[in-house]
């Protein structure tokens, strides 16, 4: 004798089984939008970083070009030198 019950019980596993794939879903969005989306937290970070970073080779730039400039002095004192 069916008295109903079992359709109840039924409905109860696949509508909590919904309700559970629905909860996985927005975790899992949660999850995706944390990962790939920039805050401007994240944003403000990188443009410290970047700036420093640029910073740091424009002092890089600066001492290779001075020491080219010291080494063409001395090739050209040189020939000089050599030359006369």
């Amino acid at each position: 004798m069916d008295d109903g019950c079992s359709h109840h019980h039924e409905y109860r596993y696949f509508y909590n089984a919904h309700e559970n794939n629905k909860q996985v879903k927005a975790e899992t969005l949660a999850e995706i939008v944390e990962d790939k989306l920039a805050t401007k937290t994240d944003l403000k970070e990188l443009e410290l970083n970047l700036k420093r970073d640029m910073a740091e080779l424009k002092v890089d730039i600066i001492k290779w070009v001075a020491g080219m400039l010291v080494a063409q002095a001395a090739v050209i004192a040189a020939l000089v030198k050599l030359l006369k």
